[in-house]
């Protein structure tokens, strides 16, 4: 006996720097972790006095699709955000947007099905995927297609051998970058019969526009929304699923068979995301991360990074890093054990040149980024080895 060999799926180096960070920290280091992508300041007020009051009420099981006034909730969400029409039918509580991929990967793909992911992309796509017996197509994402799929390069590894499926991500984790082609991209799905994942749930935080959602615009793909970015709602653990109508009975039954329904609580205090102060609160957020970004942008030079991935939305900024004459695992355990700046390396999430590039999280906010550009810019100048 032993594991199986669908488990044998590669760690997130990420937590081991959180927990190398960690560890400095209880020894009374100053550490600043920009290795996460955790939104600051939680849940709005709204929602955290819901789920105060929540909790004087009746918590048992949602039915499966999860409470119907939410659904209507997030519904009219996709209407005043993007003027969509979603029928409440459709959209699926899940436990976090992974319950979502798991639900939607099951759903729509076989064993043995060939689903492409952008390269560099988060990792979970790929990991999740190939437990489940899928074919992963990595699909080259550098520079000159702006770190993000492009419809030639879809084509092109559609005509050297048929697609069944392709997940984007816009704004990107790890790199922040919008697919700069999102219809066209979408209307080719549809042309070729390849089914879209679309993975949502950093809308709401973009700072050079956006606003395409998949859930309107490709009515066979699959989208995933989630309260965990935007509303800062991460451990919470609360997501959706928009579902095709072709998908939405296999999709509900997937689900209510992993989870039976979505933590209640977190349910019945997210129908509170949806009121003008919770937008505010939220908006006022993002326009903070808005600043923030400027202030990185603006010292980047100076922190030695060759290059980096346009940050359109999100919260990371993908820097090349090899003129440190350092890979980046190295880089990240040394920066750390050096200056008390956590990164994360890159080869979580690109498997060609991820020993190239870091992800930094500038989510803690401006202060915390000031400081750790400081570290950065002047460690980076006493390298030894600095090409």
């Amino acid at each position: 006996m032993g594991p199986s060999r669908r488990s044998a799926v590669p760690a997130f180096s990420v937590m081991d720097v959180l927990a190398r960070a960690d560890a400095l920290r209880a020894q009374g280091r100053s550490v600043l972790t920009l290795c996460v992508g955790e939104p600051g300041g939680g849940a709005p007020a709204p929602v955290r006095r819901a789920a105060t009051r929540a909790l004087t009420g009746d918590l048992g099981y949602t039915q499966p699709l999860g409470l119907p006034a939410l659904r209507e909730a997030i519904a009219g969400h996709y209407a005043r955000w993007y003027g969509a029409s979603i029928d409440p039918d459709r959209i699926l509580m899940t436990t976090g947007a992974s319950g979502a991929v798991l639900a939607a990967v099951v759903a729509a793909f076989d064993p043995g099905a060939r689903v492409a992911l952008a390269n560099p992309g988060y990792p979970a796509y790929r990991n999740v995927l190939r437990a489940l017996g899928c074919e992963v197509v990595d699909v080259e994402a550098g520079p000159w297609e702006r770190f993000g799929l492009t419809l030639p390069s879809l084509r092109s590894a559609h005509a050297e051998r048929r697609l069944d499926g392709v997940v984007i991500a816009s704004p990107s984790n790890p790199t922040g970058t919008l697919t700069s082609d999102l219809r066209q991209i979408l209307a080719w799905c549809r042309e070729e019969g390849v089914r879209c994942l679309s993975d949502e749930i950093y809308h709401g935080i973009t700072f050079d526009g956006g606003g395409v959602t998949t859930a309107a615009a490709d009515p066979h793909a699959l989208t995933i929304g989630s309260f965990s970015k935007y509303w800062g709602m991460t451990g919470w653990r609360l997501g959706w699923l928009v579902m095709p109508q072709d998908l939405a009975g296999p999709a509900l039954d997937i689900a209510g068979n992993m989870a039976l329904c979505a933590p209640t609580l977190a349910q019945h205090a997210a129908l509170a995301a949806f009121e003008p102060e919770s937008y505010e609160e939220c908006d006022a957020r993002v326009a903070a991360l808005a600043d923030t970004r400027e202030t990185l942008l603006g010292a980047a030079p100076s922190l030695g990074f060759s290059r980096i991935a346009p940050v359109d939305g999100a919260f990371y900024l993908w820097a090349e890093i090899s003129g440190s004459g350092l890979d980046s695992p190295d880089y990240c355990a040394r920066l750390l054990a050096e200056t008390g700046v956590a990164l994360a390396p890159g080869t979580d999430f690109d498997v060609r040149d991820g020993g190239d590039w870091v992800r930094l999280s500038f989510s803690p906010g401006r202060d915390v980024l000031e400081q750790a550009c400081e570290r950065i810019a002047a460690w980076t100048q006493a390298l030894p080895g600095r090409r």
